[in-house]
């Protein structure tokens, strides 16, 4: 198992990943080759992939703003599950945050996504009770598919 920063060059395999992850949601432009340009652009250290025999079986898309990180598009192909693949990639990321000088992560687990919600508790994250997430779109054509 190898472990890296994603570059764009990884934008076919990371969005075929991506597709074939259950209750994953895509986002038109936000998850387009120009929105994951944009991304790393501003983020060229602190987002993280998984290799096995030259395929890419696992993400963690991590953005930091300064104040903040945030970790989006974790997942592992489901049949590299339970090996400690993810639990790595964030470890990973972690240390790559520690020298951008990040403070605190945040992220998304929808409370539907049970595997996800049971990996982060296992990692000994919070589940914060005291706060509620709005979005607000600026983007209409920014529309977010549900894959599979």
């Amino acid at each position: 198992m190898h472990y890296r920063a994603m570059q764009l060059e990884d934008y076919d395999s990371v969005l075929a990943l991506w597709q074939s992850i259950e209750g994953f949601y895509i986002y038109r432009v936000d998850d387009s080759f120009e929105g994951l340009r944009k991304f790393l652009q501003r983020n060229p250290h602190t987002n993280t992939i998984a290799e096995h025999n030259n395929q890419i079986i696992g993400s963690v898309l991590c953005g930091y703003d300064g104040r903040c990180a945030y970790f989006y598009h974790v997942c592992v192909r489901k049949d590299y599950r339970h090996q400690n693949i993810g639990k790595r990639m964030v470890e990973r990321t972690i240390e790559s945050l520690r020298k951008e000088g990040a403070t605190h992560i945040n992220l998304i687990a929808f409370k539907t996504n049970e595997i996800g919600n049971l990996f982060w508790h296992d990692l000994g994250w919070s589940l914060r009770d005291n706060a509620n997430l709005y979005s607000y779109t600026l983007d209409s054509a920014n529309t977010r598919s549900l894959t599979h």
